[in-house]
């Protein structure tokens, strides 16, 4: 109605001011583009045969003129589409940056005798990394000036940086095109000059060596983006001598690399969803790495040391892990030689562990929400606890690890981001920064858990925030998100977009459905593999639980996912097109078996433990049940918005490019559908404090549009 109300106005205003002779006739609605089919077969090895005629999209170059033309002719048809929601997109971004503090800046941190912060300058899209000597009151020293670093360039992200031990010198991983290709470089922070020195196609995250010249970098692969190779350079040396110190053989393994708590070790962390194999070797001497423990499949575990002990967080004959400890004389002796230190539970989930010289400090769930358990060494514990139903609790920068007080945040969808510490030997806590929200009042909203029964009778947590005086009489527009994949839990946090939302009259949910571990590793293991519809029917199903008590009204719902929580959007969207109004699908993951059956894409390999690998016919025919690009059919469809980056190396382009070709054909509604392409950047959208509020105002007025929010 707004968009035909606006068109009926203008032209109204066109007809009071031109003669009848000149008038122009109403244009013509906006067609959609149609891409082309071209023949084309996909094979499985064990001899199943899939067409797909939209393979062609795929272009690992990303210079196909035909291929570019279409994505830009669809960027053209949603401008065309969007145009009548300009004044709403301008508002919701007004309102979205109004929250944001200018010249925020972060809680400062000490580490190895400098205090750490960024800090952001009005107007400002990157912060200015910088630290100061010994106190707070020390002069300032910038070590990144990233507004400065990111001139010019269309996409810009810093991915990891770290001080070497002399704290001379600053190592940085930079990406200016958005495929996380990233660019090792090395700062001298006393000249402030950048080296010679720089180490293309890394991956973000390394360790120093103990003789301040020598850093182990991850070396990816060009074709698959795989983190292969630990290599050590050595300073002052061409690139091409750098040594290799461990190739990891198993595609299906990633690698990590860091220093411990304690600063004595640098380890290399091979992991895949089912299996962990750790090695370390000393900071002063990194020349022989010893195995903690030798992989084995379903064993997982991490360890980090402190003292003259390892910490280690693992699963063995524990699924919601435990907490064990080893002697350094015992570094490479294995499990056998681990002792309990917290076991395990069946009830609570041991999420992480951050060690300390007289303490621990645990992240544990129990109930859909994760708490902090402060264990003494003498055995004595407690929890910090919170005083709302749902909350997001983690911690954050402990960098000293000889010291009585923890640092953790603490947020919900009414409290901003807070920097608590708390003492873990008196209990005493202190509020370091609550994030400031110009114009914000957290008494205005209220938030709660609510249990949704899934079909098969398993209790769905479920996180919920709406304006006080919200009445549950069936008739609100409710906006819901879920993620559910990979064991990543979405806890409800504070977001500077919520109060547009709910000061219109919009519930907002989040979903904590099954394959994430909110309730533990078990929750996980209910939603991959054979069990991954369970994500899509708990979706549904709190989708139904809430319209039924009353939170809204049937089918005005909007869903949103990004990533593989898009592979959710198309899963819904093809089970219960009739239960949303909207969708909005971001770098979706929505053609699982053709990119499972090609090892040479970015994260295949890696994620046989999470999907399957459709190379085994059981897993082929249950990842096609599901897959969304594949079980698309004619039909009518809700109004969807489906976004990506041209640079994505985690979710490839084409994978949406694809599904929305191929349904503009079988589609048989009239509600729109919305293609956008970010050219210029990769899976995590365009790059700067303020673009990205660009992009969310886009599609969060869409889907307001299609509810009839106003």
């Amino acid at each position: 109605m707004y968009r035909s109300f606006r068109r009926t106005a203008l032209v109204g205003l066109i007809l009071a001011a031109t003669p009848l002779a000149a008038q122009d006739a109403p244009s013509a609605p906006p067609q959609p583009p149609v891409a082309a089919k071209k023949p084309y077969q996909v094979k499985a090895p064990f001899g199943a045969v899939r067409e797909d005629e939209y393979y062609w999209l795929r272009d690992d170059t990303r210079k196909n003129p035909e291929m570019l033309a279409y994505l830009n002719a669809e960027n053209a048809y949603a401008d065309a589409v969007l145009a009548p929601t300009k004044p709403m997109q301008e508002a919701l971004f007004k309102e979205i940056t109004g929250r944001i503090k200018q010249d925020d800046s972060s809680v400062p941190y000490l580490d190895n005798g400098y205090y750490y912060y960024t800090r952001f300058e009005v107007g400002g899209s990157y912060p200015i990394v910088a630290r100061r000597k010994g106190s707070m009151d020390a002069p300032e020293e910038i070590i990144l000036d990233q507004p400065e670093m990111a001139k010019g360039a269309n996409f810009f992200q810093i991915g990891s940086r770290q001080v070497s031990p002399d704290n001379r010198l600053l190592a940085y991983a930079e990406d200016k095109v958005g495929r996380r290709q990233f660019v090792l470089k090395v700062k001298d922070l006393t000249t402030g000059k950048t080296l010679e020195d720089s180490i293309p196609n890394v991956q973000a995250g390394f360790a120093w060596a103990g003789d301040n010249k020598t850093i182990f970098y991850i070396e990816k692969d060009p074709v698959t983006l795989l983190g292969k190779r630990v290599k050590a350079h050595v300073l002052g040396t061409p690139a091409s001598a750098d040594r290799l110190v461990y190739e990891e053989k198993d595609d299906t393994f990633s690698l990590g690399i860091g220093t411990t708590s304690s600063e004595k070790y640098i380890c290399i962390y091979s992991s895949k969803t089912v299996s962990d194999e750790q090695r370390c070797a000393p900071v002063a001497n990194p020349t022989n790495f010893t195995v903690l423990a030798p992989r084995a499949t379903d064993f997982l575990y991490g360890a980090d040391h402190v003292g003259n002990r390892w910490v280690i967080r693992t699963n063995w004959n524990a699924p919601n892990y435990r907490l064990m400890t080893v002697a350094d004389t015992a570094t490479g002796a294995g499990k056998a030689a681990w002792k309990d230190i917290v076991p395990h539970s069946a009830q609570v989930f041991i999420e992480g562990v951050q060690p300390f010289d007289n303490y621990l400090a645990i992240e544990e769930r129990s109930g859909g929400n994760k708490r902090l358990r402060l264990l003494g060494n003498d055995g004595k514990s407690s929890f910090v606890e919170a005083d709302e139903p749902a909350y997001s609790m983690a911690l954050s920068t402990n960098a000293e690890t000889a010291t009585d007080w923890v640092r953790y945040s603490y947020n919900s969808l009414t409290t901003p981001s807070t920097v608590i510490e708390a003492n873990m030997k008196t209990g005493e806590r202190r509020t370091l920064k609550v994030t400031p929200v110009p114009g914000y009042d957290a008494s205005k909203y209220v938030t709660e858990r609510v249990w949704a029964t899934a079909r098969d009778g398993t209790k769905v947590p479920v996180s919920l925030v709406y304006a006080k005086g919200f009445k549950k009489d069936g008739t609100a527009p409710l906006f819901q998100y879920a993620y559910g994949s990979y064991g990543y839990s979405t806890d409800p946090a504070f977001s500077p977009m919520l109060p547009s939302l709910l000061d219109r009259g919009m519930v907002y949910a989040i979903a904590h459905i099954r394959g994430g571990q909110e309730m533990g590793r078990a929750w996980y293991d209910q939603g991959r593999m054979f069990n991954k519809k369970n994500s899509f029917t708990d979706f549904i199903d709190v989708t139904r639980f809430l319209v039924e008590q009353g939170y809204a009204q049937k089918g005005r719902v909007a869903a949103m996912g990004g990533s593989a929580g898009g592979l959710l959007m198309g899963g819904i969207t093809n089970m219960a097109p009739q239960d949303y109004g909207a969708i909005v699908s971001l770098v979706p993951f929505v053609d699982v078996v053709t990119t499972m059956l090609d090892p040479t894409i970015p994260l295949t390999t890696g994620e046989y433990d999470e999907w399957g690998n459709p190379e085994n016919k059981a897993s082929y025919d249950y990842m096609l049940s599901y897959s969304p690009y594949d079980q698309l059919k004619r039909g009518a469809y809700p109004a969807i918005f489906v976004g990506t980056g041209l640079w994505d190396s985690q979710v490839q382009y084409y994978e949406p490019a694809k599904y929305v070709a191929k349904l503009r054909t079988l589609k048989t509604d009239t509600n729109p559908l919305i293609f956008r392409t970010n050219m210029e950047a990769g899976h995590g959208g365009k790059s700067g404090r303020f673009e990205r509020f660009k992009e969310q105002a886009e599609y969060l007025a869409f889907a307001l549009d299609q509810l009839k929010v106003k």
